[in-house]
């Protein structure tokens, strides 16, 4: 019981020091924090609509549409990446910059994708998100460079 509770005062020791050592170097401080927000918000409503066009997707392709296998595909991977973004974004981290501006490549790339389906709503509305994450995590990266 002795040692657990020094093992715990350890961590606890550990943690506050790693957390003074981090916390000055982060580069992005409250003046950029609206931007952060932001880019968090749109990188999260681009995961929400990515996600549903996914399984938008995955229906036609079910039903026998291959041409919405990339898209189907990219939607999913884009979200993923979106989600990682929006977090990163939202906690302000050191590494949202870099997410960041993955992030945007990754939604030029599946926006792209998207857009080739002009007849379909559900694409349309999927790439136009797509475009304005893209858009707010540039945003994001002029303020914090």
């Amino acid at each position: 019981m002795k040692s657990l509770l020094s093992l715990r005062a350890a961590l606890l020791a550990l943690a506050v020091v790693l957390t003074a050592s981090v916390a000055p170097t982060l580069a992005y401080d409250h003046e950029h924090a609206e931007h952060f927000d932001r880019c968090a918000k749109a990188c999260t409503d681009c995961q929400r609509m990515c996600d549903s066009c996914y399984r938008h997707c995955a229906d036609l392709v079910a039903k026998g549409n291959k041409d919405h296998s990339r898209s189907m595909n990219l939607c999913v991977d884009c979200g993923e990446v979106c989600t990682t973004a929006a977090k990163l974004s939202a906690r302000k981290s050191d590494l949202a910059g870099p997410t960041c501006e993955a992030c945007a490549k990754v939604c030029d790339i599946c926006a792209e994708e998207c857009e080739k389906f002009k007849d379909d709503k559900h694409m349309t509305a999927c790439a136009k998100e797509c475009r304005a994450c893209a858009k707010e995590c540039r945003e994001m990266l002029k303020h914090i460079k």
